[in-house]
C-alpha cells in the first residue's frame, strides 16, 4: 500500500493532465527575486526580471507573521465543452459557499473557457470583495512540452500572449470587472521561452510552495494532512474548484481552515503576499 503522502503525489502526476499539480521545479528557471511594485492605479506586481523577463512569485515573506494564501484553479481545457454539456461539473458552488461561510479570502485563477461556461459564477466571484480573480490562460493548454499530458499551445510567443489576452477578454465579457494582473501557467509548467513570451504584458506569474494534492483525490484526510504539513508563513497553497476533478476540496477546506487558524494563521489573498514582498517592512 502506498503511504498517504506518496499516494497523493502519484495522484497529482496523473491528475495534472487536467489541473495544475506540479511544482516549479525540474528544468524550469528559478523564481525571480524582485521587489513588489505597488501602483496607485492597481494591485502590487513584481518588477520584471533581467531583460524585462516575466517575474515569478512562489510565496510571501517568511518573517512577516503567519499569513497563508489559498488559491483555487477554475480550469477547463478548450475541448471539454461537450463534457460540460453532458453534465460534468467543472465548477464547485459548495466550495465557494464554504469559503464564504468561513470568511476566507482567496484568489481564483480562472481560465477563459471556464468563464465562458459559467459566466454567472465568474461574475459573482469577480464582484465579491472576498475574492480576487486572476488569469489561468484561455484554453488551459500547456506553455511547454511534456506538461503532464496537457495539450500544448501552438508554438510561438504570439500564441502564448494571445492565450493571456483572450482569457482577460473572456473574464471581462463574463462580468469580472477587475481581473488581477497575475497569471498561473497551466500545469505550473514554464520555461525561459514562456517567460520571455509574456514579457511586456505586465503580469506576475504566480506559482505556489504547497501542493494540496486535491486533484483527483478521493481521500480528503490525506489531502488535509499534506496541506497542514506543508504550510509555512507566507505560503501559497494550490487547490482546485472543479467538482469532477477535485471532489474532496470542500471537505478539505472545512477542515484545514479552522486548524490553521488554531495555529495562528491569517488567510490573505495573493495580492497581499505580493505587496508584503516589497513594502520594506
Amino acid at each position: 500500500m502506498i503511504p498517504r503522502l506518496r499516494r497523493i503525489s502519484a495522484v497529482c502526476v496523473l491528475g495534472a493532465a487536467l489541473t495544475a499539480c506540479g511544482t516549479a521545479g525540474g528544468g524550469r528557471p528559478a523564481p525571480a527575486v524582485s521587489s513588489a511594485s505597488p501602483s496607485p492605479a492597481g494591485p502590487p506586481v513584481l518588477a520584471p526580471g533581467p531583460g524585462g523577463l516575466t517575474p515569478v512569485f512562489e510565496h510571501g515573506p517568511r518573517t512577516r507573521g503567519r499569513t497563508v494564501a489559498l488559491t483555487f484553479d477554475a480550469d477547463m481545457t478548450a475541448d471539454q465543452g461537450p463534457r460540460a454539456a453532458s453534465g460534468e461539473h467543472f465548477d464547485n458552488p459548495g466550495l465557494i459557499g464554504a469559503l464564504r461561510a468561513l470568511k476566507v479570502p482567496a484568489t481564483v485563477f480562472m481560465t477563459g473557457r471556464w468563464a465562458e461556461q459559467y459566466p454567472a459564477e465568474a461574475r459573482d466571484l469577480g464582484r465579491d470583495p472576498q475574492f480576487e480573480v486572476a488569469n489561468h490562460s484561455w484554453s488551459h493548454y500547456a506553455f511547454t512540452a511534456d506538461c503532464y499530458g496537457l495539450p500544448t499551445v501552438d508554438a510561438g510567443a504570439d500564441a502564448m500572449r494571445a492565450e493571456v489576452r483572450r482569457a482577460y477578454t473572456s473574464l471581462r465579457e463574463a462580468g469580472v470587472p477587475k481581473a488581477m494582473p497575475y497569471f498561473r501557467f497551466p500545469g505550473g509548467c514554464y520555461d525561459q521561452r514562456a517567460l520571455r513570451a509574456l514579457s511586456g504584458l505586465g503580469v506576475t506569474a504566480v506559482q505556489w510552495d504547497v501542493v494540496s494534492g486535491d486533484a483527483f483525490a478521493t481521500d480528503a484526510d490525506a489531502v488535509v494532512e499534506q496541506v497542514l504539513a506543508g504550510v509555512k508563513p507566507g505560503s501559497v497553497v494550490v487547490m482546485h474548484c472543479t467538482r469532477s476533478a477535485a471532489p474532496t476540496t470542500e471537505r478539505v477546506v472545512r477542515t484545514v481552515v479552522p486548524e490553521l487558524r488554531r495555529r495562528g494563521y491569517r488567510f490573505v489573498k495573493v495580492s497581499e503576499l505580493i505587496g508584503q514582498a516589497g513594502d520594506g517592512r
